[in-house]
């Protein structure tokens, strides 16, 4: 069984090792996932998965390189961050693919962005005509950026010139039965003012609240561990007829 113990204490070393150089490298891993950090987390996954199962002496020398890979990675980062020429050598710039209903072919080209492409992010975006379009720009991390024409765009209140109050974000007082007190405070309440809410409304204690918010008007909202739905709605087909 000696492979065994090798083997678990390798995926332990490599799982703990992704875990903490993740954490370090920061999460533009996934939420700003430039081409470059697109290469940079498939080459650590790699060396992650050759740490797990290594042989022998390979392991030290692969955890080393894996480490001194995050360390340059973790360096470029930082240089990046204070160089905007090396920024965009490293991670590319965003480009104009579409200026006022016009197709720009040759920005296109120089991205290898086919029209395909574009029209199916256009449409994610609620756009299905390209005439419609006032500005198009495709970001470094391949997403596409979408200003329709002013006639195009949804009206708004602004535009109507109807005043609005702020909204804000809603508070979680309340989540999988237990009281965010945090946010109570926050909001210069206590916990006898969320019980005489809840017995005001039926509940004798939080524990029966699945979930509980308060939004900056002062509305609680409540759903219940148990949602007494009477027809709920399935939009599976397990239940269709064969």
């Amino acid at each position: 069984m000696e492979w065994f113990g090798m083997s678990t204490w390798k995926t332990m070393l490599a799982f703990f090792s992704v875990l903490l150089y993740a954490r370090v490298l920061g999460k533009e891993q996934i939420s700003q996932l430039t081409f470059y950090d697109y290469v940079t987390g498939i080459t650590f996954g790699s060396m992650a998965g050759e740490l797990a199962l290594s042989r022998g002496d390979e392991t030290l020398h692969i955890f080393w390189v894996l480490t001194l890979f995050v360390g340059i990675a973790f360096l470029m980062g930082f240089i990046t961050l204070k160089s905007r020429p090396l920024r965009k050598l490293i991670e590319g710039e965003p480009v104009i693919v579409i200026h006022n209903g016009k197709i720009l072919e040759k920005n296109m080209g120089k991205m290898r962005y086919n029209t395909e492409n574009m029209l199916t992010q256009l449409r994610d975006k609620g756009v299905f005509n390209p005439a419609d379009v006032e500005f198009a720009v495709l970001e470094t991390n391949g997403s596409l950026s979408v200003l329709p024409k002013s006639q195009k765009r949804p009206l708004t209140p602004a535009d109507m010139q109807i005043p609005t109050q702020y909204e804000g974000i809603p508070s979680e007082i309340i989540v999988k039965g237990k009281v965010v007190y945090g946010n109570l405070e926050q909001n210069n309440l206590d916990e006898q003012w969320l019980i005489t809410e809840l017995n005001r409304r039926g509940f004798n204690s939080p524990t029966e609240v699945f979930y509980a918010s308060l939004d900056s008007s002062g509305n609680l909202f409540i759903d219940l561990r148990q949602d007494s739905l009477q027809y709920p709605i399935d939009v599976t087909d397990s239940k269709l007829p064969e």
